[in-house]
């Protein structure tokens, strides 16, 4: 007779060998890149060869082969790796991708400079530089986004904490003489940042966990969306002056959540995850009142499982209109939320504007669960489009059959 811990590893094996089937006939390969905690993960072409690559916390993965290599050094922190977050941009003007990465705690952003080709050949780690110390800390994650249309992205922070400021930093140009002071004593071979990040208040209190670029006002311009509310993009100088903030609501949702009109009526409508809780929902933007301040009618979407703590918004199918794409942040708050230890899972979710409703599709159940990011793209050249995705269930690979 089995005991109980014998019966529930049996139950286990069972399980997954139920699952593994399943998987066979599905429309993705999966390919498990490596495991660790990490949660962040971006895709460009590192190393200059026409190919996507992978970016994910302590590895890069070379488009093709995709064997794990070095990349930087992160350590552990309260059963996370101390990075939230990671994304490509040409930082020293050199034409190759580097990497800026936020984290939980620290209050530094840094950013890791691509060694150039034969340094990624030898399995070099990427030279860590300071971009700029925020002095914030208690940061949930962070967008690279351009909100203001300029073409250039912006580093937008969000916190977990609720009534602290909400700040977005700026990528502008360093001054000549400034950035010519800078590569003096430096190791030969690297180039300094042409970049600094300049800080814009948009509030002094409002902000909290959840975090979205999109117009919801209607005016053409994007907003700010954060756990508390919403921050009005000004129609002129936008960054000489405050945002008007909106306390149109206090949710703990996902990061990032998605503006977008699906009621095809001329504003955006809001979907997001709880990122700690069972709850995938879409509100239905019933427009404003004369203060400004916006109605909004409540849909589910999806309660079958937890904490989907990152959504993605794309054609994953090919029909030509986006799909949104999510599924449950494995162990996030370590297995504490409801559902924590329940089976990682990832979806999208097809929409239909006649019947206004969302239908779901397994990407797949049982192994891979999400972490910070979701990367949708075609990642092997066959015009189709694949997902990448990096948490604590490990970091995996989904090409597309």
């Amino acid at each position: 007779m089995l005991n109980r811990s014998a019966l529930a590893l049996f139950c286990l094996t069972g399980m997954l060998s139920t699952l593994t089937a399943q998987d066979s006939d599905s429309r993705y390969e999966v390919k498990l890149l490596t495991v660790d905690a990490n949660e962040g993960i971006a895709a460009g072409d590192v190393d200059g060869d026409g190919k996507l690559d992978l970016v994910a916390g302590r590895n890069w993965y070379r488009g093709g082969d995709w064997a794990p290599r070095p990349l930087r050094n992160i350590a552990d922190w309260n059963g996370y790796v101390e990075s939230n977050g990671d994304y490509l941009f040409d930082v020293n003007g050199d034409g190759r991708l580097d990497v800026i990465a936020g984290s939980f705690k620290p209050t530094e952003i840094h950013w890791y400079e691509n060694p150039g080709k034969e340094a990624l050949r030898l399995g070099k780690h990427w030279p860590q530089h300071l971009l700029v110390d925020t002095g914030n800390t208690c940061n949930e994650g962070q967008l690279l986004q351009d909100i203001d249309g300029d073409g250039r992205p912006e580093w937008i922070v969000n916190s977990w904490l609720k009534d602290v400021p909400t700040v977005i930093w700026r990528l502008v140009d360093k001054p000549k003489q400034e950035a010519d002071a800078t590569t003096v004593g430096k190791k030969k071979g690297t180039v300094d940042a042409i970049y600094e990040m300049k800080p814009h208040q948009l509030g002094e209190k409002g902000n909290g966990h959840g975090l979205a670029v999109g117009d919801i006002s209607g005016d053409g311009l994007a907003d700010l969306l954060v756990g508390q509310g919403w921050y009005e993009q000004p129609s002129e100088n936008a960054w000489g002056q405050p945002w008007k903030f909106h306390r149109d609501w206090d949710l703990h949702a996902s990061l990032p959540m998605i503006v977008a009109d699906l009621d095809q009526d001329g504003d955006g409508d809001l979907i997001f995850g709880k990122g700690h809780d069972y709850g995938l929902l879409w509100w239905q933007n019933q427009g404003a009142d004369a203060s400004g301040k916006i109605s909004w009618k409540e849909h589910e979407i999806d309660r079958t499982y937890s904490q989907p703590h990152t959504l993605a918004w794309s054609d994953i199918d090919g029909d030509g209109e986006s799909e949104l794409i999510t599924g449950k942040r494995y162990y996030g708050h370590n297995g504490g939320d409801p559902g924590g230890k329940e089976m990682p899972c990832l979806y999208y979710y097809d929409w239909d504007a006649k019947k206004q409703e969302f239908q779901r599709y397994t990407i797949e159940e049982g192994h891979v669960g999400c972490g910070l990011q979701i990367v949708t793209t075609d990642l092997n050249g066959d015009k189709k489009c694949d997902v990448a995705v990096a948490g604590k269930s490990g970091t995996y690979l989904l090409l597309a059959k």
